[in-house]
């Protein structure tokens, strides 16, 4: 497939028919996604923005999923992204019951979000980390979800970044090559570790050489001098985008994001995807969320 053809295979929805063919074929490092039409940006929010709530350590726990995903109905979203951490079990009928709930509320599930480290030093923690991402990718495809948010993990004591780094990489193609065939993406996020600064996030981004493979944008993650900067250089790449209300500068405490700037900054990359508000600020979630769903449903029309 030739790159500009792969690029452009992003512009219609994530989960594209033909995905089997396409996993199996070669591809060229990743470039900027190339996308026609005007920016489309709809709008989702995700459960770890009642993450205290969902809790399962709590018997029974204060929120349910089903409970989740009813309240995001109330509000101006569009979709729901549903975080690994906060299912109770993922048989078939379990996760048939979410995806039914989200069609009858007029919600998609634009995806799952799932904890991930590709830069364990051993063999045996390595293959668990991969067996655990496809079969999240089985769980998404049941879903109906689009994307899977990963982490790249942390070098590990007595590692080296570069050799973390190259079977990272390794890792991510051999989950993306399973992914392709359900049509799901996978999105790395820029979270700490060797993707915490946009040098390194980028590194990563441009080795991997995948069809199913794209940025998860989170817009509080980056503490450097200029995060606009940084999340500007990244949003090329992005095929989800998580955003927080605080920013952090380095030596700066949080401060409230420029919410305006970020769905711009998404609009000047022709980003057409979901904006899936993360929300872990200190106000209590069930009064800062639906404020923060109007403002943004205003900005994203």
């Amino acid at each position: 497939m030739k790159t500009r053809h792969r690029r452009e295979f992003l512009l219609g929805s994530l989960a594209a028919a033909g995905a089997a063919g396409l996993a199996a074929m070669p591809a060229p490092a990743i470039e900027p996604i190339r996308r026609q039409g005007r920016p489309l940006l709809r709008l989702g929010l995700a459960a770890y923005s009642f993450r205290q709530l969902l809790n399962l350590s709590r018997t029974p726990p204060t929120m349910t999923l089903d409970g989740f995903i009813d309240l995001a109905a109330t509000m101006p979203f569009d979709a729901v992204e549903l975080t690994e951490y906060y299912f109770p079990q993922t048989t078939p009928a379990y996760l048939a019951g979410l995806k039914g709930r989200c069609t009858r509320l007029g919600l998609d599930v634009s995806g799952t979000a799932i904890r991930s480290d590709f830069c364990v030093n051993n063999a045996g923690r390595l293959k668990m980390e991969i067996d655990h991402c496809k079969r999240w990718v089985e769980h998404t495809s049941r879903l109906g979800g689009k994307t899977i948010r990963i982490f790249g993990g942390t070098v590990a004591k007595n590692d080296k970044e570069d050799r973390a780094r190259r079977q990272c990489i390794d890792a991510i193609q051999e989950c993306c090559a399973y992914a392709g065939q359900f049509g799901i993406f996978l999105a790395l996020e820029n979270h700490g570790g060797i993707t915490g600064t946009a040098e390194q996030m980028l590194a990563l981004v441009r080795a991997i050489k995948s069809d199913w493979f794209g940025v998860n944008l989170d817009t509080g993650n980056f503490h450097s001098k200029d995060p606009y900067a940084d999340l500007a250089r990244l949003a090329p790449y992005a095929v989800v985008t998580q955003v927080k209300t605080e920013i952090r500068r380095a030596g700066r405490k949080a401060e409230e994001a420029d919410l305006k700037r970020l769905v711009q900054m998404l609009r000047t990359a022709n980003y057409r995807g979901y904006l899936v508000l993360e929300y872990e600020a200190a106000e209590d979630a069930k009064t800062a969320v639906p404020r923060h769903a109007r403002i943004l449903r205003e900005m994203c029309g």
